[in-house]
């Protein structure tokens, strides 16, 4: 039985983990604002954060004294705490993502297939919606999708990227990848890619019906990360998709 660590576990994704935990038969517990994140690591085989980028470098530091490799689920993160899980990725091992669903995990893999296959001539959209509550735009998962088609296209995101349209923005970038976000009421997450061609369309869509559907995957991912030796990893290695 393997014990599980929540960062957060008073709130809602906290309770959807430990109900998903409960549901695999293993264990948990769980810290919050103010608790011994160290203790936590040091009492646990994994741990599982979704908390705020503003406590991750605190969390970071406790994985790593501890040894406990740690599963990152938390969105809105910016460049230097993308060098923080690469510094303690080289003494534990960090699965980051902006999506633990397995089926958005299968999804930016079709995203790469399509957008390595379509060319320029046709545009990318990626648009998102979620409940009113979300403080980060575009979403983790909207860019996961964006960075899976750009990978595919062989081209950079930032370069290659469009958002918050608005006013006289003049015409669309070619090859560029578009972004869209709307917020409202308790969608849990809503995503499309449209593939737009000369006089044809394709839409990859998923759509997110409970939380409970990012807890399970995100304990797949932490079993599936108490095997592995010190490094970085992703989602789709979780699937076998890399």
């Amino acid at each position: 039985m393997i014990s599980i660590g929540i960062i957060g576990s008073e709130g809602r994704m906290g309770v959807a983990l430990a109900a998903a935990i409960s549901e695999a038969g293993q264990q948990h517990r769980g810290a919050d604002k103010g608790g011994n994140i160290l203790k936590l690591a040091s009492e646990s085989d994994v741990l599982v954060d979704f908390s705020s980028p503003a406590a991750l470098e605190a969390t970071l530091d406790a994985c790593v004294a501890a040894k406990t490799p740690i599963v990152i689920g938390t969105t809105g993160l910016e460049e230097r705490h993308h060098y923080l899980i690469d510094d303690a990725a080289r003494d534990i091992a960090v699965l980051q993502t902006g999506n633990t669903s397995l089926g958005v995990t299968l999804l930016a893999h079709l995203v790469r297939e399509a957008a390595a296959r379509l060319d320029a001539d046709w545009d990318i959209e990626v648009v998102e919606m979620h409940h009113r509550m979300k403080v980060d735009a575009p979403s983790g998962t909207a860019l996961l999708l964006g960075q899976a088609a750009a990978e595919g296209r062989g081209i950079d995101l930032a370069t290659f990227s469009e958002r918050g349209r608005d006013g006289v923005t003049g015409a669309r970038g070619h090859g560029n990848i578009g972004f869209a976000s709307v917020r409202g009421g308790t969608v849990a997450g809503d995503h499309d890619v449209i593939f737009a061609g000369p006089e044809e369309m394709i839409t990859l869509s998923h759509r997110a019906e409970d939380r409970m559907i990012f807890a399970r995957g995100a304990v797949r991912a932490a079993l599936w990360l108490t095997g592995q030796v010190p490094g970085r990893y992703t989602m789709p290695q979780v699937l076998g998709l890399s």
